[in-house]
Order: C-alpha cells, then structure tokens, then sequence
C-alpha cells in the first residue's frame, strides 16, 4: 500500500472492548480474599473508552520478558509489574485481551485471577490484601501465553500485534497494547519499562528507549531494551523482524536508534539521516528534547496502514516523507512527553504535531503558515465536529482533530500578535508538564495565564464551537 501523506497519515486507533463474559481464567489457589481495603475501579471512566485503564493503584515500573516464535504469531510472556497502591486494596484489576493466563502472583502468592472480556481481576489472598494500603509498593507476577491479538478497530483500521514479512509490531494507539501484555492501559498512568524480547537467531527485536544488551544462546537471541523516562503504554512498542540496527548520535550526543527493514534502506537513508536536524530545530521551538534517545523504526509499505509515534523512534510503514517525520518526532514533545490525560484531549497532541509542520515548511523555505492556515481554514473536513469533543472513538484520527487543532495553536498566536511571547508559550507547556498528563482545561487555563488574556471567545469558537468561525 502507499506511504501515508503528511495531509492524511493514519486512522485512529479505537478499539471497542471486548464482550464482559465473566469466565475464570486460572485456578490459583488462594486464601479468601479481603483485608480492610475495597477492590480497584475496572477502568477510569475515560470518554470513549471508559473501561479502559483501572483504578485503585498507579504502575511505576513494568519488566516485561517475551519469547517469540518463529513465526512471530504466538508469545510466551512474563510480566512483573510493580505499582503504588492509591487506595487500600482486597483487589484490583489488569487489561489483557486474548491471551491465555497461566499463573498470577501479589507479592510471591498465588492470586486467585477471574477474567470478563479485557478485564483480568486479580484477588490477593489475605495475608497480602492486608498489606495494600495507601502508598504502600507491591510487585505482581502475571505469566501468559498464546497468540497475540491483531485488533480492529471502529474505523476498520488494525493496531494490537500485526503480522510483518519477517515477524511482527506491536503498536497501541489507543488500546492495542493490551494485546501483548497486561497492565494499566490508560494514558494517565505512565511508568518506566524493561523488555527483553526473545526472538531466533537472525532477527532483530526493537523496543524503546536504549538497547541494555544483546545475547544469543542455543539459537535464540535476547535483546533487552530499557526506557528511563515515564512511558504511556500506548506509545510502547516492539518490533520484531530482519532490521539492520544503526546507531549514532546528534551534534549535542543524543543517541539515535534507527532499525530498518533491509527491503527498504536505501530509500529511507535520505530522510532518516535528517533526524539530528529535525531535533534540534525542535529544541529552538518547542524546548530540550524530553527524552534520552531518538530514532525511528521503518518496516515494510503495508506493515501498518499509518504511522505511529512509539516513544523514542517512531514507527513508519515503509520510508517516510520529511514532513511526515516531522510530525512524529514533534510527537515526543507534544503526546509523549505531555501526555493527554484523557483521549478527548488527543487535539494537543495532532494540533501541535500538524502546527509543528507548518513550522517546518516555513523556516525551511516552503509553504508559509499562513497558507497553511488557510488551506485548513478552506477544507471542509475540518469542520465536521469541533476538535476538542470528537462525537465518538471512530472520530479521534479525523481532520478536525489534526487540521483544526492547528488552526487553533495559530489562533492563539495571532491573538497574542508577538511570536517571541508564543513561542515562549509553545516552549512552556511541555516543560510545565513534562512526562505527566494534561487536559484540555489544563492548556486553556495555562495559556491564559501565561498571556493575561481572556480567550473564551477563541475556545468557545474555534476549538468548541459547532460551526466554521469568521476568521476575527
């Protein structure tokens, strides 16, 4: 298939939860449950998809071990997730979807696990439930097995474990990593992760953050990865397949990470060598780069039907055009650093990602921002619901949520009518909030704020409003 274009790159990724037919998964035994605590919310009540994530705990650290077929089309897993207790817990919930659960440990006992559609409910016996208060720290051991899921979403578009020529990606956006290992899979609980991902002698898997160390044993080769910085789950990622790994470093010493599928090396050499330059023109807009590495993964055209902004290197089917590479590495700024707290707020995330364009083409001798804007301003498209308030989660990739949001970050710079005062904005909202979450409320107040301007007027019409705005 084509390479997505930089007007139209992806679909969104919007997968409906699975039926909730209560079923038990495994027979731990367990002592009954109880203790003082109360169990944990199953899900955080998020607009489109409000049982995703769980309440009642926050995951700081996931270390995830994957062994990979050959056929890269069944896993075997472990994952040894360890999270702070937001509440005093009898029980709390995982998302999973697909895969068959073997055994679940709470602090090294056996943890009686039932499973309703995505939801995996894990009871401690009492000797540890009466250990989960408040603040208090406990590691959870879930061990899986089975073949991961690839997801459909509303829109028809795939995310969860795609099947490639010589393995598989796994990509999340919004809820396809459930796919591949359970956890807290909202937005709003970020962590650090290791990944060791066991794979045949001969291929090569990627993940995030920087490669730990690269073994082979009796055919098989393990590549542990590690990302220091918080990690939406939605962003991780492993790809595995006959990449050649490259890495280098920026003028200022940041690693670069590239993999890539051979088929496709030569015609990606070109724009992947832009990396450094696209960071640290970045860094004169939008602030330090958030993150310890960079890079990008490019597999095949057709290996995904978009590209996608997994933390540290982003994933591109097939080679990437400079405009589209801009985008996804302004990602790691705005919706990987500041992540959204709920996905009605992914507007900041495609607003800024899509201005971040505009920006490029300007300084760099192509169409202005202000033709950009009115290219946008003139498409119909862009108006068909308000970019803040997507009717629904088939909704969050449309136009008006890239094309609009936009037009936004402009409005915004007009209005402050001093481009040193607004991009001394642009460069405070991801250092305000840096590896946390922020809402839509979150960025008006701030701008408000930092501009001593009242913009109800800009929010109630471009950003809310039902209708195509006079330009003011």
């Amino acid at each position: 298939m084509d390479q997505p274009t930089a007007a139209a790159r992806r679909t969104v990724r919007a997968a409906a939860l699975l039926p909730a037919a209560l079923t038990l998964v495994v027979g731990c035994t367990a002592g009954p449950g109880g203790g003082a605590g109360t169990p944990g919310a199953a899900g955080v009540r998020d607009p489109y998809f409000p049982r995703l994530g769980n309440g009642g705990y926050d995951v700081t650290h996931y270390d995830l071990a994957l062994d990979i077929s050959s056929t890269a089309d069944r896993l075997s897993g472990t994952a040894v997730i360890t999270a702070r207790a937001t509440q005093d817990l009898s029980a709390f919930n995982l998302d999973l979807t697909g895969l068959e659960v073997r055994s679940a440990t709470v602090e090294g006992r056996p943890a009686a696990v039932n499973r309703a559609g995505t939801e995996l409910t894990l009871r401690p016996d009492r000797a540890v439930a009466d250990r989960l208060r408040t603040g208090s720290t406990f590691r959870t051991v879930v061990r899986y097995v089975g073949p991961p899921r690839t997801v459909t979403d509303p829109d028809g578009s795939e995310e969860g474990w795609l099947r490639t020529a010589y393995g598989a990606v796994a990509l999340g956006e919004p809820t396809g990593s459930m796919a591949w290992f359970p956890g807290n899979h909202h937005p709003v609980d970020k962590a650090s992760y290791d990944v060791r991902v066991t794979v045949p002698e001969g291929r090569s898997a990627v993940s995030n953050g920087e490669l730990v160390s690269r073994r082979t044993a009796g055919g098989r080769t393990t590549f542990h990865w590690r990302s220091r910085e918080p990690l939406a789950s939605y962003l991780a990622t492993v790809a595995v397949g006959r990449w050649t790994l490259r890495e280098s470093a920026t003028g200022e010493g940041l690693p670069v990470i590239t993999a890539v599928d051979p088929e496709v090396a030569g015609a990606s050499a070109g724009v992947l060598a832009r990396i450094p330059e696209v960071i640290a023109w970045g860094e004169k807009r939008f602030g330090p780069y958030p993150f310890s590495s960079a890079g990008a993964v490019v597999g095949r055209r057709g290996d995904a039907g978009y590209a996608l902004e997994t933390q540290n290197r982003p994933f591109f089917p097939g080679p990437p055009d400079t405009a589209l590479l801009v985008h996804e590495l302004a990602h790691q700024w705005f919706g990987n650093s500041v992540t959204p707290e709920s996905w009605r707020d992914m507007w900041l995330n495609e607003g800024f990602a899509t201005y971040a364009e505009w920006l490029w083409s300007e300084d760099h001798g192509g169409v202005s921002v202000a033709e950009s804007f009115e290219e946008a301003y003139a498409d119909e498209a862009n108006w068909a619901f308000p970019a803040a308030r997507p009717p629904g989660a088939a909704d969050l990739s449309r136009p008006p949520v890239y094309g609009r949001g936009a037009m936004v970050v402009h409005r915004i710079r007009q209005e402050l009518d001093d481009d040193e005062a607004f991009f001394r904005l642009v460069r405070g909202w991801p250092a305000s909030h840096r590896h946390g979450n922020a809402s839509t409320a979150d960025f008006t107040a701030y701008v408000e704020e930092e501009s001593g301007l009242d913009l109800t007027e800009l929010w109630d019409t471009w950003l809310g409003g039902g209708s195509r705005p006079a330009r003011g």
